[in-house]
């Protein structure tokens, strides 16, 4: 069932989507050879709990962690570890501010010093595969649409899209209807209306979009080993409008011309 969120609701997702923008801010100033990946999850728990919020993937269904930290062809639910981080790598964080009651969601793909330039194309595509997905994610519209547009924008540069995971919706649950593909038909699925929040969050292989979950059940990989990319914005739509509640903005400051 889509629950509709009031406009104080909303307020609530937003100010919890900050907390996650400025985690990640925080984050992206340790992002750099010789940094080990469970000190990007340290930095990440002691950012959100010290700004009053709790993080929500930690403990959730037994998730060990903060963050799930994606290095090269992990696609999701990466466990922090002792392994540093090398020149040359891509590491996405996503992780989950609960703020008050409600949740933000969000995740960037860092790109770790200097990067291939074919791998720099996959984080570049997918990230403008998110914003085409936005902008089809328009009051009156199907979730298809934004399925869809996700996907032609991922097919036409030449790359895979992972279909095993999705968006969804969020709010007091971190995981909540719809489930958002990031492939489909446009015309179909369920009418986006004003007081949905949303998770749209493409998922996109440099090779083949075959995956493969480790034996924790968790961390999942590429099969056949080519680096995956994962981008993700918490969005509402309030008065015919689409706002997305999360932001970059932090990471850009810190990165500079760095900045993706």
């Amino acid at each position: 069932m889509i629950y509709l969120k009031t406009p104080d609701e909303i307020e609530k997702v937003r100010r919890a989507c900050i907390l996650a923008s400025q985690t990640l801010g925080e984050v992206a100033r340790h992002i750099k050879p010789g940094t080990p990946t469970h000190k990007l999850d340290t930095v990440a728990r002691e950012f959100i709990v010290s700004h009053g919020g709790r993080p929500a993937c930690l403990g959730y269904g037994g998730f060990p962690a903060t963050a799930c930290i994606e290095v090269n062809e992990i696609i999701v639910h990466g466990f922090p570890s002792n392994y540093t981080l090398r020149e040359g790598d891509i590491v996405g964080v996503d992780l989950v501010a609960e703020l008050d009651g409600y949740n933000g969601d969000m995740c960037y793909t860092f790109a770790v010093g200097d990067v291939d330039p074919k791998v720099l194309s996959l984080l570049q595509a997918t990230k403008e595969s998110l914003y085409a997905g936005i902008d089809a994610c328009c009051e009156g519209h199907r979730l298809g649409d934004v399925s869809n547009a996700i996907q032609l924008y991922i097919e036409k540069h030449g790359f895979s899209i992972v279909r095993e995971f999705c968006g969804h919706g969020i709010g007091r649950k971190m995981h909540e209807d719809p489930e958002i593909p990031n492939y489909g038909r446009r015309g179909t699925g369920p009418l986006l209306k004003n007081g949905m929040c949303l998770c749209i969050e493409p998922m996109v292989n440099m090779g083949s979009r075959n995956i493969f979950i480790e034996e924790d059940g968790w961390q999942t990989r590429t099969r056949d080993r080519k680096p995956s990319a994962h981008f993700e914005h918490t969005v509402a739509i309030l008065g015919g409008e689409t706002e997305i509640l999360t932001s970059f903005d932090p990471i850009a400051e810190v990165l500079g011309d760095r900045f993706i």
